[in-house]
């Protein structure tokens, strides 16, 4: 069914005159009876009749006319569906409980008139796939891994260094410690569960590893941060690194220490990417807000790996 034909039914109905609704259209009248003629045949039957007065209903335009309204909306929700600035800006943060979903809930408070739609992709790969495809808009991601090449049309932008902290229970023997070296981690047993293999923040642990010569332990199903904080805090020889800006809410009764990192720090490279040709004005807000918020970065002495972006980067 031509949905143009169907507009113009609805304005004819409105207007009560053909004539009044090809001004109303900016159409000439001659335009107007014609797509009235079409639908008419696309339906089947007459809905309007012409009088002295004007255009009436006939009953089966009446009973139409509803329905051509609903048409018409539907058509007004499905182009504000996906139009920019009418939907909102879709935002991969990898998990709901990370840094850079925090960095996006501080952008809400900043912006709330702005809509947001709030996804969690796993790994780089699947993220990349889905800006090319503009399932998304933007994704936080530490770029580049080894071996990974950031798309043509792709871009980015850097937002954060987040410090690592090492976490303890109380019965560990650095757990009194004011801060640590990476090179004091050397022998003692670091325990991270969730680094699968191919992941860019499993590449980032391998590069802390292979530079300071710790051993980081992957192997053990992954429970969540909750059972791998549960195992710490019981345990006298594993612990765990946890970034800075993580939100977490540890249970009652454990006693848990979270121990800077020093001499140096490492930090996690945060960047924001999103598609080139990306029209949606949010996302510009984001780009904004980010780039010139005054997020907390380390003044000490830093390490990241090679392959991560450097902090003063935005190209590609």
């Amino acid at each position: 069914m031509d949905l143009n034909a169907v507009r113009t039914f609805v304005a004819v109905a409105d207007a009560g005159q053909f004539q009044k609704a090809a001004v109303d259209l900016s159409l000439t009248q001659q335009a107007v009876s014609k797509r009235i003629a079409a639908l008419e045949r696309d339906t089947g039957v007459r809905l309007l009749t012409r009088t002295a007065r004007g255009a009436e209903l006939t009953i089966d335009g009446q009973v139409f006319l509803p329905h051509a309204r609903a048409l018409l909306d539907a058509e007004k929700r499905a182009g504000d569906a996906v139009r920019p600035g009418s939907r909102p800006l879709r935002v991969d943060v990898l998990q709901r409980r990370v840094s850079t979903a925090g960095l996006v809930r501080d952008f809400h408070r900043a912006h709330p008139e702005i809509p947001l739609d709030i996804v969690t992709l796993y790994g780089a790969e699947k993220a990349l796939a889905a800006l090319r495809d503009g399932t998304i808009d933007a994704t936080f991601r530490a770029v580049t891994a080894p071996g990974q090449r950031i798309p043509d049309g792709i871009d980015a932008v850097h937002v954060l260094d987040e410090p690592m902290f090492l976490c303890t229970g109380p019965d560990h023997p650095l757990a009194n410690a004011v801060a640590v070296t990476p090179a004091q981690l050397a022998g003692h047993r670091l325990w991270m569960p969730g680094n699968d293999p191919g992941t860019e923040w499993a590449a980032y642990y391998d590069a802390l590893a292979a530079t300071f010569g710790l051993t980081i332990d992957t192997i053990g199903p992954n429970f969540g941060v909750d059972a791998l904080l549960e195992s710490v805090e019981g345990s006298s020889t594993v612990a765990t690194f946890l970034s800075e800006r993580t939100p977490l809410v540890w249970p009652a009764g454990y006693d848990l220490r979270r121990i800077p990192l020093r001499d140096p720090t490492p930090v996690y490279p945060h960047s924001l990417l999103w598609r080139a040709d990306n029209p949606h004005p949010a996302l510009t807000e984001l780009r904004d807000h980010l780039t010139s918020a005054q997020l907390r970065r380390p003044t000490a002495e830093t390490w990241r790996p090679s392959w991560a972006r450097p902090a003063e980067a935005t190209d590609r």
